[in-house]
């Protein structure tokens, strides 16, 4: 991920060391968690682009020598599997980090009701951190996680999608779409700047 957000990194070490305990040390840890995998997802993004440009590549090269009656050599075909093959495994390692972001809002969620069960439905009555009740810390996951979901599933359609198209202009329009990201637009990175401010991790 780009920006100031870079900066928030969270071992087991530095754990150890905060005197937080119980809902509040679960739910910051929880959003360490949620920066680094979103990290992740972005460095995965990057290495995923390529082989996208890549493969767009090799569909133009290929379509213009069919256009001009130079049938594509067999190498070209097993270097577009290639990177056809890569791109799945980049877009299974995402579908992986997705896999870990459901656990967070399954935690966060565990926060809540754990709450709710102590001190009724209301919850608590004073804020585990600045302001934020646990409901909200639930509810910023939970938009997070439908953001990068979407997006995700745009990704897995573009891998289907990529390697067909011969027509630059649409392949232009898949690799926009990998590398714009629509489904986690700003308010999905202002959402976790938010969560690092309340839990702490930023500086107010």
């Amino acid at each position: 991920m780009e920006g100031p957000a870079d900066d928030v990194t969270v071992r087991s070490a530095n754990r150890k060391c905060s005197a937080l305990t119980g809902s509040a040390r679960k739910t910051k840890d929880n959003a360490a968690d949620w920066h680094n995998l979103m990290i992740k997802w972005d460095k995965l993004s990057e290495e995923g682009f390529n082989m996208a440009a890549n493969i767009a590549n090799l569909r133009r090269t290929q379509s213009d020598q069919l256009q001009a009656g130079t049938p594509p050599p067999g190498a070209g075909a097993a270097e577009l599997q290639h990177e056809c093959s890569g791109l799945q495994d980049v877009i299974d390692k995402m579908a992986a980090v997705l896999t870990k972001m459901k656990r967070l809002v399954t935690s966060q969620r565990g926060v809540r009701e754990l709450e709710e069960f102590q001190f009724g439905g209301e919850g608590r009555k004073v804020p585990l951190f600045h302001s934020w009740t646990t409901k909200q810390f639930e509810d910023s996951s939970c938009v997070l996680l439908e953001a990068f979901g979407q997006e995700l599933r745009l990704k897995q359609a573009i891998l289907q999608e990529l390697a067909h198209t011969t027509t630059s202009d649409l392949c232009m329009v898949y690799l926009t779409c990998w590398l714009h990201q629509p489904f986690i637009p700003p308010q999905a990175r202002l959402t976790l700047e938010a969560l690092l401010l309340e839990t702490g991790h930023r500086l107010l």
